[in-house]
């Protein structure tokens, strides 16, 4: 019994020091498998950090949702040379954090476009990023490559406030970078000092869930299906109201904490970024 709490106590502080450094920098190369999707789509997945890159294959070329850590970039490459000899034209950035944008700057020395929304991109101005994108949107675009049709779609504000889901119309699937993360291991954590909202996430995730697709790359975490992510939809509306209603009560902070933790399985990084701005925004 105590080497199993002393081995779960190890993975959640590995876990902890992991998310960490998905906002800061990639210490290591991450060990990548590729997963086919459609023929023409697949995703370049990891555990945990840092976050899925999905794959659109084309004869004019790839489009690559998400480029992780700088450090990467090499084994990104690899895996893609196992499905397509054609070059990187396009990266779409789902929101500005280093575990989804880290690799921009060696994408673009080989020439390639990043895209992302407006607000993400004023995220990476603010700090200092490298490998700005060049090209940005407010509410939605289109990329169109060898004859198929990418759809990008900033709904509001959730995870942070440039989070944008990515829509492959032909394939019926959806990349939603953090806006959704599968699985209790890596639960929502709202990024106020990046725009993120509590509150409006749900809605946003509401507008997103109008799309018309089965498969779903969550930000972090194995494909799945929109019924999953209309799971996560209904966790973000009770957390809302669970923050609120404690309020309410006249709980203190330690108190919310702690729900957060039992009920919605935050740990210390979810608390440190998220706790005060939801207390704030909720009450």
């Amino acid at each position: 019994m105590q080497k199993s709490v002393i081995v779960r106590l190890s993975a959640g502080l590995m876990l902890l020091g992991g998310m960490w450094l998905a906002f800061t920098q990639g210490p290591q190369p991450a060990k990548l498998n590729t997963i086919k999707v459609k023929d023409d789509l697949y995703v370049i997945h990891n555990d945990l950090v840092p976050g899925n890159s999905t794959v659109l294959v084309t004869n004019e070329g790839v489009l690559l949702v998400d480029d992780k850590f700088e450090v990467d970039h090499n084994n990104i490459m690899a895996e893609l040379k196992k499905i397509t000899s054609q070059p990187i034209k396009y990266v779409v950035n789902t929101h500005h954090h280093g575990d989804h944008s880290g690799g921009n700057a060696l994408m673009q020395q080989m020439n390639a476009q990043i895209v992302a929304s407006e607000q993400a991109r004023e995220n990476m101005v603010d700090g200092k990023q490298p490998g700005l994108p060049v090209f940005t949107f407010t509410h939605d675009a289109q990329i169109h490559l060898g004859g198929k049709t990418v759809e990008m779609f900033h709904f509001g504000r959730a995870h942070t406030n440039g989070d944008i889901v990515v829509y492959f119309p032909a394939d019926r699937a959806l990349a939603a970078g953090d806006m959704f993360t599968m699985g209790d291991d890596v639960p929502e954590l709202i990024d106020y000092a990046g725009g993120g909202s509590g509150k409006e996430w749900t809605h946003t995730l509401d507008a997103a869930l109008m799309l018309d697709f089965d498969a779903v790359v969550p930000g972090h975490g194995p494909v799945t299906s929109k019924g999953e992510m209309r799971k996560f939809r209904d966790s973000t509306l009770r957390l809302r109201n669970r923050v609120h209603e404690m309020l309410m009560q006249k709980k203190g902070r330690d108190e919310v904490a702690a729900m957060l933790k039992a009920e919605f399985h935050w740990q210390q990084l979810h608390l440190d970024r998220g706790l005060d701005g939801a207390l704030a925004e909720m009450r």
